[in-house]
This record gives structure tokens, sequence and C-alpha cells, in this order.
């Protein structure tokens, strides 16, 4: 079963987004919540839509459309996909069911952790989205036996990190042998792959959406714009700068596409490879895309006023959030 089977669905789910996104860029967490989002790939059970990350990818493509700022994707994108990779608990079942009404937000901690037998916590991570001002922290860590576990902690050290893309809210995360509970464990070996997987095809997803709207919004102004009497549009130049965009924009979709069907299949092999393209291409493009946009808008496109620099600060910072495009082609370059 692939994406192309809920196009209905997510043709639905596209234009609510929209609608919703048109009216409050700064989306509040509990608009979020109220809309069913965050809950979107909880079971029915615990009180979510019981969907699947192809949804998801919906949402994560018009929040990049939008530019939004907003912390659905450490607090519900990335939260709720590790816990949906742990085994089942009451701890792991509370946690779901708690997020998915909006009782806690939650964020995701991934960097260099380990928890000694003791359960003493050390470690940090830089970047995470979202950490400031969550409920509880979700860190994967490496225990004493060298397995993947995941930690919930409350009681980390949390210090904003500014950055230039201010559409986004990332934070250092540090723990100096902190005492924390029982770490929970994945359901599959390949948990922890498949989460960092979904970060990075999230992210891809935010910039083949504001890729697409800056393609939108070129074409629209070169069809208004005039120089010399015409429509700036009807010079050549115009024409074939607008549709290397548009050829890399739809490079992007099917490799973004075939990622999405990768991971909700299933098969860690196979998704690992088509995230990696999608990742390294897609963000790659994306700033190229924006570049491109910014300079086909003349002098108008280097004010504050277009909101072009927005775009283009966040096409930017997805590039490299969650592996850079060098470092996705090096794990293909391993594999091949």
């Amino acid at each position: 079963m692939t994406t192309t089977d809920f196009t209905e669905l997510h043709d639905e789910l596209r234009a609510v987004a929209a609608d919703v996104l048109a009216r409050e860029r700064d989306t509040e967490w509990a608009t979020l919540v109220d809309a069913g989002w965050v809950g979107l790939e909880v079971a029915d059970a615990l009180g979510g839509a019981g969907a699947t990350f192809a949804e998801v990818a919906v949402l994560c493509e018009e929040l990049g459309r939008a530019a939004a700022a907003t912390h659905y994707l450490g607090g519900a994108v990335l939260s709720i996909g590790v816990l949906n990779a742990l085994r089942h608990s009451g701890v792991r079942d509370e946690l779901l069911g708690d997020a998915a009404v909006g009782r806690l937000r939650l964020a995701v901690a991934d960097g260099a952790f380990t928890v000694s037998a003791d359960r003493r916590l050390t470690g940090r991570a830089e970047f995470v989205p979202d950490a400031d001002g969550a409920d509880r922290l979700l860190v994967p860590a490496t225990d004493h036996t060298g397995t993947e576990v995941i930690v919930v902690a409350d009681d980390l050290t949390v210090t904003p990190q500014p950055v230039l893309d201010e559409t986004r809210a990332v934070a250092t995360v540090a723990a100096d042998r902190i005492k924390v509970p029982e770490p929970l464990k994945f359901a599959d070996p390949h948990g922890i792959q498949d989460v960092r997987n979904r970060a990075a095809l999230a992210v891809a997803c935010d910039s083949l959406g504001l890729a697409e709207a800056m393609l939108a919004a070129t074409v629209s102004y070169a069809q208004t714009r005039q120089q010399f009497g015409r429509p700036i549009g009807s010079f050549q130049a115009v024409k074939h700068a607008c549709a290397d965009m548009q050829v890399n924009i739809a490079v992007a979709r099917a490799l973004v596409r075939e990622a999405v069907d990768a991971l909700v299949a299933g098969g860690p092999e196979d998704a690992d490879a088509a995230v990696a393209m999608a990742k390294s291409y897609t963000c790659g493009a994306a700033v190229d895309v924006v570049g491109k946009a910014m300079q086909l808008h003349g002098g108008i496109g280097y004010t504050w006023e277009s909101g072009i620099h927005v775009y283009l600060k966040r096409a930017v910072f997805n590039r490299s959030l969650f592996g850079s495009p060098a470092a996705h082609r090096q794990r293909l370059a391993q594999r091949y």
C-alpha cells in the first residue's frame, strides 16, 4: 500500500492544514492538539487517530509551505514516533495518551548519551527541536550493555540556542549523571534508526513544501511584474529559471514520496537508502529554489517585506538539520 492509495484523504488533510496555517502562521500548541495533528499517529484506544507517517508527512509539507513556527516537529513528529517504536508498557501508553490530548508536550534529545547500570544519565545533544518548554524529554541513550534505550526525564539542563531561522526553536540538552527512571526499550533492533529516518524525512517534507511555495510565488510575480512593457515571465531567461525550479521540485517530490512509502512499509534497509536520497537531494534543492526565487523577484526579493528571507533561512537550516546532504550521501556510498 502506498501514499497514492489515500490521495483523496491526503488532499483533504492538506486543504484543512493550509486553511489553519493561513489564519495563524505562529500556531499555538493548543491549536495543533485541537486539530488532532499531535495525536495523528497515536492509536485510537489511546485517544489518537491511528494514522501513519504518510499523513504526518502531508502536514510537514504544509508547515514548510507556510514557513510556520510551531512545536510540531519535536512535540509530535519525533516524540510520537519514538514512543510508537517502544515496547508496550504502562509508561509508554500513558505518555502517548497524555501527548495526544495535549496534557504533555514532549521533545526528543538525540545526541550522545549513556545510562549506567545504576541509572545515571550522562551526555549532551545540540540543536534539539522544541526542547525548551517541553514537559518531558525522551532521550535516546546507550545502556551499560550497549543496547539503545529511551530515557524519560524532566530535569535535564536545557539551554536555548539562537539560530538564523527564527521559525524554529532549538536548544542544547545536557545531563551529568542525573538519576533517571528505568529506561524503556525499543520493540525492534532497528528502532533508533527508524526514529532518525523519521526525523530526516520530516525535514525533507518541510523543505519540499517551502520550495513549492517559493516556486508558486515566483511564477505569480513573473506574471504580474512588467519590464519593457511586458511581464517578466515572457523573457526566456526567467522561463528557463522557473523550469529549472520545477524540475528540481519534481525530482524532490518523487524521492520524498518513495521514502515515505518505504518508511510506512517498515523495511529498514529500503527506508535507510530512500530517506538518505530524499533528505540529501530535497534539502539541497530547496536552498537552490529559494535562492533563485529571491533572485527572480529582483530588488524586492531582498527586502524584509517580501518574506522570502524567512524561507531561505528555513531552507538553509533544514539542509543541515538531522544530517547534511554530504552526510547522507556518505551513508549511501557506504551502502553501495
